[in-house]
């Protein structure tokens, strides 16, 4: 069975009955002062809205809530519901929802992907709307220009798949999950295995469109640089509803090659993964060589098993010639190694084994309602660990038994990006690391053990990864790194996470979040906060 991205495909129906918001039930009249303003602000009759406005007692309610929940800790009958869910269509119903919900006081989450880790696009302890941005979705390539235009609700699957449709010499530095939405992940920096090459995606942001929280519609000029700066790279959600993106496009090799080498303890892994650390983050640019790290039970005998996944632009005689130079400790032969093009890799990365078979149409599946219990966190690394540490390491992952590691190399590309041209700040570091760990039963204890797990590894790691801040990446959402209740502490809770993962690039980010919204209508539990008011 193919695994997703995020979490493997697992769902499991939690919802018993049709979900009502378990925190206070909310008086039909917020339902219906919505309504009534919505209905007036976008010239639409009321009985019309409801197939974009949705209360719990709709019968399309928990569908379409569930539809783009990606994490199944966070679809449970007891999960904390929104009171109003609206799917905007068009950008007057973003304007619309925006203005309505304002007077009303309620939490306003915005949901493109539903890939938010820890489900802040679609959970709240305060009593919230969601506005889900899957229906605005539209993708345009322009080759000749070597541009698109790409709306936050379009998935990167369906992004890939357009390019494709217009180009095999053309492509987009962006993650290799297909269902992740478009509006969270550029919003946040965006990455995937061309960053060593090209940098982030949103390096190769031309133009935005953003409803700010007057319910204008603005574009870059617009906006201005300052605003256009936040959020390319600052989280959208902080400072209005990004509606969409043009890019620049980025040319690809008609060839390219992946590979996928695996050892285990026993077999040279630990001299592996050290030196990879030499080679991965400073080898040949148009190399990216992703490192999973997992314990594993092999002949009866735990241990921990070392992959390298890898994308290479270019063709498999030149990496392997490269590789037996820089790294063979990796023994790559010419056999580990497929060649295709690029999109065929995008297939290849997402677990589709036979790419160069597979049909390209499976990049518009967007698997609605699938998710299985899952938990990730972050690190950065700035020098490299040595030896002995990865041993430790190793024992330690025995020790704990299900948690598992991905280092992603930075260098390159990566290194010449000044750290303030975008509010993403980790330009220098040697590489990412993500934990990770999945499971597919729904008890509360077996969740404790795994979620104790990611914390427990995460402080062994300490010694190893950045200081001063501890960095951590936004798009892996962890609520352990801290909180914001948005009340009279809000700025210092929100320096807190906002260090972490911005560094010095939090404070202009600061600045420009008290500029654009004042009151900080746009939040959520890891918002910019406002500067703190003078009194």
């Amino acid at each position: 069975m193919r695994r997703t991205c995020v979490f493997s495909v697992v769902f499991f129906l939690l919802f018993l009955s049709l979900p009502l918001p378990s925190l206070s039930q909310p008086s039909h009249s917020v339902y219906n002062s919505f309504l009534k303003c919505f209905s007036k602000r976008t010239k639409t009759p009321q009985p019309q809205i409801a197939k974009n406005v949705f209360s719990p007692t709709n019968p399309a309610y928990s569908s379409v809530l569930r539809a783009y929940i990606r994490n199944a800790r966070f679809n449970t009958s007891s999960t904390p519901k929104p009171t109003i869910i609206v799917t905007p269509r068009s950008y007057s119903h973003v304007s619309a929802a925006v203005l309505c919900s304002k007077p009303l006081n309620f939490v306003f989450k915005i949901r493109s992907g539903g890939h938010d880790y820890d489900g802040l696009s679609y959970i709240s302890d305060k009593p919230f709307f969601v506005l889900d941005m899957s229906n605005i979705r539209d993708v345009s390539v322009d080759v000749a220009e070597n541009s698109a235009w790409i709306s936050a609700g379009a998935t990167l699957g369906e992004v890939y798949y357009k390019i494709w449709e217009k180009s095999k010499v053309h492509g987009f530095p962006a993650g290799v999950c297909p269902t992740v939405g478009v509006g969270g992940h550029l919003s946040g920096g965006g990455y995937g295995n061309m960053l060593r090459k090209f940098g982030l995606s949103v390096d190769h942001l031309i133009d935005a469109k953003i409803v700010d929280v007057r319910g204008r519609v603005l574009d870059r000029k617009a906006m201005g640089e300052d605003l256009f700066w936040a959020i390319s790279g600052g989280g959208g959600g902080s400072f209005g509803v990004v509606l969409g993106y043009k890019v620049k496009l980025v040319p690809v090799p008609p060839v390219v090659t992946v590979f996928r080498v695996e050892q285990y303890m026993a077999g040279g892994a630990v001299d592996m993964v050290h030196k990879w650390q030499f080679v991965g983050p400073k080898t040949d640019r148009n190399l990216f060589m992703r490192m999973l790290i997992q314990p594993v039970t092999r002949n009866k005998v735990k241990t921990v098993r070392a992959s390298v996944v890898a994308l290479f632009l270019g063709k498999a005689d030149d990496v392997v010639s490269l590789l037996r130079k820089e790294l063979p400790e990796l023994a790559l032969k010419k056999e580990n190694c497929t060649e295709m093009t690029w999109f065929q890799s995008a297939l290849w990365w997402d677990n589709r084994v036979n790419a160069t078979q597979t049909d390209p149409k499976v990049f518009l599946d967007r698997n609605l309602d699938s998710s299985s219990f899952g938990k990730r966190k972050s690190d950065y690394v700035a020098t490299e660990v040595p030896r002995n540490g990865i041993e430790s390491l190793f024992k330690k992952m025995i020790e704990l038994g299900k948690i598992g590691l991905v280092f992603n190399p930075y260098g390159g590309k990566m290194a010449e990006i000044a750290e303030d041209a975008t509010p993403f700040p980790h330009r220098n570091m040697l590489y990412k690391i993500q934990y990770s760990v999945n499971w597919k039963e729904s008890s509360p204890e077996i969740e404790k053990g795994y979620l104790n797990e990611a914390k427990e590894l995460h402080s062994f790691m300490t010694r190893f990864v950045s200081k001063s801040p501890r960095s951590a990446y936004l798009n892996y959402r962890d609520v352990d790194i801290g909180v914001n209740d948005h009340g009279k502490n809000s700025y210092k809770e929100g320096e807190v996470y906002g260090r972490m993962y911005f560094g010095k690039n939090f404070d202009r980010l600061v600045k420009i979040k008290t500029k654009v919204d004042p009151r900080n209508f746009f939040r959520n539990e890891q918002s910019i906060p406002t500067l703190p008011r003078k009194f």
